[in-house]
């Protein structure tokens, strides 16, 4: 029995990387355990969307350096972005290191712990190709990739180098797949992709939802993350008539300056993003839209940073990820002249975080004595049972004793929060 060991840093992506890494590992006999000292086997699987997110891993990876002189036979493997970002020159600065495999590879996990060492950030078309098992924490809702890598080449964003082109799985494939998670009792899937939009795998986006729509036994379909230029009639016209798919979406925004839009190379103007969210509105009156803005992109001006608020105000977003924008090797924005200082970057996000706050937690307040429907996932810190609407809000049950997860209850929203709803049976 061998022992692995797992961290996992950055988006849904990647954690459902990890997810699929630990299926492979299991294959081959391994067992997870806790403390990294106890491991055979130390695997991160990093993100390096942001540079904060980077330092972050590094600083970690550094103090397995002293694990490795105690436990000379202990193999260490990097994983995700930052391995494909790397490749060969992170060996080279933590010789420590073992394996380096990049996010196109995860499939071959398994055989390459099998070697002494090695490098493998190729290239990998196969991978969409690939039916990889995963070892899921939930036992309720699971996610599934329809799809892997990027076209859009957003200026910002170093998604395009490090997850390769865009490559879509087989309709055929994903079905099955969720048709095996209903089988084991999940209730609600989350299809994942860069952009589902540009879905391609033998049907269009749209057509999948209503092919996922019709397994028996599934209760809810999510999907993460849409792009705005590729958002379309067809789509929003099977998210209204597929009942399994939730009244939410994540379309992100960025920014509400053209100009700055324009230089991030999104595709869209205002005028349509915002044409975007009234034809979503028509269609499903009760949708929630989430969205993500970068504050202090290069150039920004004050009247941009203007716009960017304005269009939250305008717009009313359910809730958002803001971030400062941050340097990325390898992407067109990085080179760009006008680059802000950070204190400019921090007062800019301050003030969007503390309006959507304000936005958030009124339209959480709409919220008090309604009724919602919510899919218990289990339970939360303070042994209240937990979930999410189908909007995509948290809600924690008070009282509510002899539930299970997996079961979908009414409940009575009593006291909304911020960032959580509470509530009772019904």
């Amino acid at each position: 029995m061998k022992r692995v060991y797992l961290e996992t840093w950055g988006c849904q992506m990647n954690f459902h990387d990890s997810e699929r890494v630990l299926g492979l590992l299991r294959q081959k006999g391994y067992v997870r355990v806790d403390d990294p000292r106890e491991a055979d086997v130390i695997l991160f699987n990093t993100c390096s969307i942001r540079e904060k997110a980077e330092h972050k891993f590094l600083s970690r990876l550094g103090r397995t350096k002293g694990l490795k002189k105690r436990n000379p036979s202990l193999k260490i493997a990097v994983l995700g972005c930052i391995a494909q970002q790397s490749g060969e020159k992170l060996k080279e600065k933590a010789p420590y290191v073992d394996y380096v495999i990049g996010p196109q590879n995860i499939n071959r996990v398994g055989e390459a712990l099998e070697l002494e060492e090695g490098v493998l950030t190729d290239d990998n078309p196969e991978i969409a190709l690939s039916d990889i098992p995963a070892y899921r924490e939930s036992t309720v809702s699971a996610w599934v990739n329809i799809m892997y890598g990027c076209n859009n080449f957003c200026s910002y964003c170093i998604v395009p180098y490090t997850r390769g082109r865009e490559r879509s799985r087989p309709a055929e494939n994903i079905v099955r797949e969720i048709e095996e998670l209903v089988k084991n009792g999940y209730k609600e899937v989350t299809l994942l992709g860069q952009n589902v939009n540009s879905y391609s795998g033998n049907v269009t986006f749209p057509e999948l939802l209503r092919m996922v729509n019709k397994i028996e036994g599934l209760e809810r379909i999510r999907f993460v993350t849409s792009h705005p230029k590729d958002l379309g009639p067809e789509l929003v016209q099977a998210m209204a008539e597929c009942e399994k798919v939730c009244e939410h979406i994540h379309l992100p925004l960025q920014s509400g300056s053209d100009r700055i839009l324009k230089l991030m190379n999104r595709k869209y103007t205002m005028e349509q993003y915002y044409e975007k969210i009234r034809m979503l509105r028509d269609a499903i009156p009760a949708i929630a839209i989430t969205t993500d803005i970068i504050a202090g992109f290069p150039t920004e001006r004050d009247e941009d940073h203007q716009a960017t608020i304005e269009a939250l105000k305008e717009i009313e977003f359910d809730g958002i990820f803001a971030f400062k924008y941050s340097k990325r090797p390898y992407t067109r924005a990085s080179k760009m002249d006008g680059q802000l200082p950070e204190e400019v970057k921090a007062e800019r996000l301050n003030q969007i975080l503390r309006l959507q706050d304000e936005i958030t937690e009124r339209k959480n307040k709409l919220l008090k004595n309604t009724v919602q429907e919510v899919l218990v996932e289990g339970k939360n810190d303070s042994g209240q049972y937990t979930g999410r609407t189908r909007t995509n809000k948290i809600v924690n049950i008070n009282k509510a004793d002899g539930l299970t997860a997996g079961q979908i209850v009414k409940v009575l929203i009593t006291e909304p929060h911020r960032h959580s709803l509470e509530g009772r049976l019904t």
